[in-house]
């Protein structure tokens, strides 16, 4: 362990001391710190018992703007392995992502395995869009790019961990492929809170009508021309449900509902956070399946 890894090391312990130890007991297992709440779970599920997990991003939080407490930024910073997404989305995480590599912590970004497509909103000016988990043929790509990592951690057992997870995300595959395929071509069209289903609409055949937010972040603010041709692009298309984000305020989201010339729905869907195990979406693979259902359900005639 090099000085400042040592520094760092200790540093943790001084503030968990401080703060209550509230991660429980020190362990002796390798430390992967992982940012999002979405691949923390995968990370858990590929990791199992072998592994020490912590998960930065609390259930129901926005990913571009969550923020740590300085006893989980040390353990960044002394971590045997870092998981990001990337591609832009830990916005209000980037500082400390950038002193854990400054530290020489291993990190492994999940954006570097996906084929990346660019936003589809030309607000976006062709950046990268970091939201692959909608398509879980992308996220069998992160666990084959990440279980080699996590093995050289937790031993062969990650490999079977890793195996049996790998046929969950196939299964979840065929099962959206054939949940959409039921849905008629003129009716695969996709409004949310913001630009959040490029990957979804590209495998599985969706038009993105547009969103609420412009561009490819939360933190942005629509105007008022924005709304307006957005409520006349869900006419146009005959758009029949549009979708709020758990994790985005959906106020927006109704009003474009009460301006449309027609009846809209609004349903809620889990875009980029999970729940907490009383919700609807505790893991990826619920989150994805519930989605499926919401979205199939909203669009069919």
């Amino acid at each position: 362990m090099t000085g400042r890894r040592a520094l760092a090391a200790a540093v943790t312990a001084a503030l968990l001391a401080l703060t209550g130890c509230a991660g429980g007991a020190a362990s002796d297992r390798p430390l992967v710190v992982v940012t999002t709440n979405i691949l923390g779970d995968v990370v858990s599920h590929l990791a199992g018992d072998e592994v020490e997990v912590l998960t930065l991003m609390r259930p129901g939080a926005d990913p571009h703007s969550f923020e740590i407490s300085a006893a989980e930024a040390a353990r960044m910073r002394s971590a045997d392995l870092l998981v990001a997404n990337g591609l832009g989305l830990e916005e209000g995480l980037q500082q400390h992502l950038d002193a854990a590599s400054a530290d020489g912590v291993a990190t492994f970004v999940a954006g570097d395995a996906v084929e990346v497509l660019p936003y589809s909103s030309t607000d976006a000016d062709g950046a990268d869009d970091p939201h692959f988990w909608t398509d879980p043929a992308q996220m069998i790509a992160v666990v084959d790019a990440l279980s080699p990592m996590l093995e050289e951690l937790g031993g062969t057992a990650v490999a079977d961990h890793a195996a049996a997870y790998r046929a969950e995300l196939a299964t979840l595959d065929a099962d959206m492929t054939a949940a959409f395929a039921a849905i008629p071509a003129d009716r695969r069209a996709l409004v949310t809170n913001h630009h959040v289903f490029g990957y979804l609409a590209d495998r599985f055949g969706f038009r993105v009508i547009g969103a609420v937010i412009p561009g490819g972040t939360t933190l942005a603010a629509p105007s008022a021309s924005d709304l307006a041709d957005l409520v006349a692009a869900i006419d146009a298309a005959g758009v029949p449900t549009i979708f709020a984000e758990s994790s985005s305020p959906d106020r927006l989201v109704r009003a474009l509902a009460d301006e449309a010339d027609r009846r809209v729905e609004v349903t809620e869907l889990f875009t980029e956070s999970l729940t907490d195990a009383a919700g609807d979406a505790p893991d990826y693979l619920t989150m994805m399946r519930v989605n499926t259902e919401r979205i199939a359900t909203g669009l069919s005639p």
